[in-house]
């Protein structure tokens, strides 16, 4: 099975590095889905949630304010702002990671429908928890 790189980076360090089967970004143009050998293209990263499934099939989410990805066929290198991991062990530590999230994505849009758009996501992406 074939997989990409994906590295997340924020100005606070790295959230996350590892091997992915696929990766959803928000992009400013609209969501898009990468895979493995990829065509390399750059892109702005609106606020949002990229999802991902990992080499061992395991999906996580992270919510991010704004950024940009850079493509290639093997790898796929997010620089971001600001980022909140949806993911913990126990249910309070994931309701404040949403908290976060949420706060996350109201400081970086005042588009109210995009704000709701990205706040239904963060739900969806957390009840997969």
């Amino acid at each position: 099975m074939e997989t990409l790189k994906l590295e997340i980076v924020t100005p606070q360090g790295q959230i996350f590095d590892g091997d992915v089967k696929n990766v959803t970004f928000p992009g400013e143009e609209g969501e898009f889905g990468v895979l493995p050998k990829h065509a390399s293209l750059l892109s702005l990263l609106k606020p949002g949630v990229i999802e991902f499934e990992k080499a061992d099939g395991k999906k996580e989410s992270i919510v991010i304010n704004w950024g940009h990805v850079k493509v290639d066929e093997n790898k796929a290198t997010v620089l971001v702002d600001s980022a909140v991991a949806l993911a913990g062990d126990t249910e309070s530590e994931i309701a404040k990671a949403i908290q976060e999230a949420k706060e996350l994505v109201e400081k970086a849009s005042e588009n109210k429908a995009a704000l709701a758009t990205v706040e239904a996501r963060i739900e969806k992406a957390a009840k997969n928890l």
